[in-house]
């Protein structure tokens, strides 16, 4: 029988960034350091058509040209007016969005800490950077006792990968205030049809709404993290790799937590022969369970860390039983039966990944049918990890990047 691969990323993020850091990034010139306005004050505008400085491949599409929209985002095909978001995938435009609400930017005047502020930025640093900036921005109609600063950061990545369009889209964080435009359902800024996160590149498998989207719970974007510090959150766009197809560039966790209730990956289509790249939390061991779809009859688990050994437990009469001691990383390892939970234990405290810091634990599962699969992978913890002195170790694995969605522990 066929099986299908899904495979649980490595995260050899560097830990190095401080939570408490300022996420915005500056010194661009223009008015407020976040280089030229790039429209007059307006209500559900855009600029003119931009040239990209270097062209990108959004998911098997080539763009050169782009336009900043007011409403908190970037489109491809042509400009948006829309004020009012929708979750990921929609039809109507291919585009990246920080954060897609109404912003109105008419108001100039009341509530603002710099008369430059309540507008939108935009910067070309270098020949691979393209910043935009939507500054202390208000809401629909002409409010500003509620204020938003954020950012859209994309890099240019071909030269690092060796394929042409390769890039990273980072989203930035300064303040969250409001969520919802009155002609959105809002009152003070608040309710409705709130905020969306994310991209659409007009496939549901190439499209992502960030934990929060569509509900108040997205001002949480400021306070959380997918690499490490408050308020940043970076992804990779790789020509050749949808979503979930290679370790830096995983499918993230529908929940953002600290992860004690363990990291949900929900109705993810699955297949065999492939493998799918989801990105956990992680610590000395894991439990895996299948709340529904096709079950797991076998595992490859993360070489280069630790001693490279694990000891595999399948759960027998309600009790876990080990079932494999000593089990080799980068082997495929069968069960010999299909099941719907397994634990493997056995990594290091001295392999220093620290549940406390930005790093995830590569496991590929083994499916045994085609179907849609939840898979929730729950660390196993210890109450003390030395912080370790360096990461470098944990790139002997796979040599690759992956950034695990999560809130900032204290």
């Amino acid at each position: 029988m066929k099986r299908s691969c899904i495979a649980l990323s490595l995260l050899a993020a560097f830990a190095s960034a401080s939570a408490g850091a300022d996420p915005l990034l500056t010194g661009f010139g223009g008015d407020r350091g976040f280089g030229d306005r790039v429209m007059a004050p307006n209500d559900d505008s855009y600029s003119s058509q931009l040239t990209l400085p270097f062209r990108i491949n959004f998911f098997g599409n080539a763009y050169s040209n782009y336009w900043v929209n007011n409403n908190g985002n970037i489109s491809f095909s042509g400009p948006l007016s829309t004020y009012s978001p929708s979750l990921f995938p929609i039809s109507s435009a291919a585009m990246i969005a920080p954060f897609w609400a109404d912003v109105d930017t008419r108001n100039q005047t009341s509530n603002l800490p710099s008369p430059f502020a309540n507008n939108v930025y935009l910067a070309n640093p270098d020949s691979k950077t393209l910043v935009v900036t939507w500054d202390t921005v208000g809401y629909y109609n002409q409010h500003n006792d509620k204020q938003n600063t954020f950012q859209l950061v994309l890099k240019d990545q071909s030269s690092a990968t060796g394929h042409a369009g390769d890039f990273d889209m980072e989203f930035r964080y300064g303040q969250l205030q409001w969520t919802t435009g009155d002609a959105s359902g809002g009152a003070g800024g608040l309710g409705g049809r709130a905020a969306v996160a994310g991209w659409n590149a007009g496939a549901e498998t190439n499209s992502y709404s960030l934990v929060g989207s569509g509900t108040q719970n997205v001002l949480g974007l400021a306070s959380d993290s997918n690499v490490g510090t408050d308020g940043v959150w970076r992804f990779h766009v790789r020509s050749e790799e949808l979503p979930g197809s290679a370790p830096y560039n995983p499918v993230l966790p529908g929940n953002v937590d600290d992860g004690s209730a363990g990291w949900v990956f929900e109705n993810m289509p699955v297949g065999t022969g492939t493998p799918i790249w989801i990105d956990p939390v992680v610590a000395t061991g894991y439990d895996y369970a299948i709340s529904n779809g096709p079950l797991v009859n076998g595992v490859t688990l993360l070489p280069g860390v630790g001693d490279g050994r694990y000891d595999i437990w399948l759960m027998e009469d309600g009790q876990w039983k080990l079932f494999a001691g000593g089990v080799a990383g980068g082997e495929h390892f069968e069960f010999g039966k299909s099941v719907d939970k397994f634990r493997v234990t056995g990594i290091e405290v001295d392999a220093a990944i620290n549940p406390a810091s930005p790093i995830a634990f590569s496991t590929g599962l083994w499916f045994d049918s085609v179907g849609n699969a939840t898979v929730t992978q729950t660390a196993l913890t210890v109450s003390a990890v030395p912080e370790p002195a360096t990461y470098g170790m944990l790139a002997a694995g796979l040599a690759v990047l992956g950034f695990a969605a999560r809130r900032r522990r204290g």
